[in-house]
């Protein structure tokens, strides 16, 4: 049996590849074969998936996964693309399609480049779709006029940007309960036990815009004064089972090779004393609670994000 490296879950360099220094990104697994060259049937386990882009090759990466999750037991082997803007760029993107026959996704502005690698894709015998195209034809349809095509034009420096900027740099100051006197100038405020995702919830919802805070309920540590009081921010619970948080835990302590078994940490009873707690905390202010037990952190900040919809909703509604 031969082992060989495909691109599946690391990043690596493009110029490993000799590929510029902006081609491509990819991701790595292991695959076992007994031929010298691995199969690139799509019946078998997994595909070649390429995203060519002239921008980030954010819009494919998303798309693409999202399709791709439809169809469990097959892998997708993804070749990521981002800043395709010239010939010779795209001619060794299509070299490496050539190689690896598969789907190819894109996004190009340039009808140059774009009609150069459709026609190569046809040449070659492999599926193309420009993931854009079909949305913009029906904006065109209903909006009326014609489009006006911008490399990267979701990625402007505009006030949403910076506003995604200013939302970031306050969750980094207001993480794990840091300089909470001044709660009242966020968003969101998240609370929950250790190891309910408050952290990267916030930095999700940051991304997006959204100020938050988190606060972390520690047993035996007072909580700020002000949390009680605010008015202003969307405070939210998180919770998971005892079993799911006794389960974290040990796995990070394993890793800091410091578990200890009489730990009230990770003793389940105290874990289920703490979060009885979280829960009577956000019955007694009427904060919304989330069970993250079997949620993402894009479900749940998701979920979040409509929690704070309805409440500007109903806010307008009330003016």
């Amino acid at each position: 049996m031969e082992k060989r490296l495909l691109p599946r879950l690391a990043l690596r360099a493009g110029k490993e590849h000799g590929f510029f220094n902006a081609l491509p990104q990819e991701r790595w697994i292991i695959v076992t074969s007994a031929s010298p060259s691995p199969p690139k049937a799509p019946s078998e386990s997994y595909f070649h998936l390429h995203l060519v882009s002239d921008a980030t090759g954010e819009t494919l990466i998303n798309v693409g996964r999202a399709a791709c999750a439809q169809y469990a037991n097959v892998l997708p082997i993804e070749h990521v693309y981002p800043l395709v803007r010239t010939m010779k760029q795209l001619d060794r993107v299509l070299s490496e399609i050539e190689s690896n026959p598969g789907i190819v996704l894109y996004t190009l502005v340039d009808k140059e480049i774009r009609e150069h690698l459709k026609g190569r894709c046809r040449e070659l015998g492999v599926p193309f779709m420009s993931v854009l195209a079909p949305v913009v034809q029906l904006f065109q349809s209903y909006l009326g006029g014609e489009p006006t095509p911008r490399i990267g034009g979701q990625h402007s420096l505009d006030a949403h940007y910076f506003k995604r900027i200013d939302a970031l740099n306050f969750t980094v100051m207001h993480d794990d309960g840091h300089m909470t006197e001044d709660l009242d100038q966020a968003d969101v405020v998240l609370l929950g036990v250790s190891r309910t995702s408050k952290t990267p919830t916030s930095i999700y919802l940051a991304n997006r815009g959204i100020k938050t805070a988190n606060i972390p309920l520690v047993p035996n540590v007072r909580l700020p004064p002000n949390l009680e009081k605010l008015k202003k921010p969307l405070v939210v619970g998180l919770v998971a089972t005892p079993e799911r948080i006794v389960e974290i835990r040990q796995n990070r302590l394993l890793g800091l090779n410091a578990l200890n078994s009489s730990s009230s940490y990770v003793d389940r009873d105290a874990v289920s004393d703490e979060i009885a707690f979280s829960r009577r905390l956000c019955a007694r202010n009427g904060w919304p609670l989330i069970d993250v037990t079997r949620r993402s952190i894009e479900e749940t900040a998701a979920s979040i994000v409509a929690l704070l919809s309805e409440r500007r909703r109903r806010a307008i509604a009330e003016t």
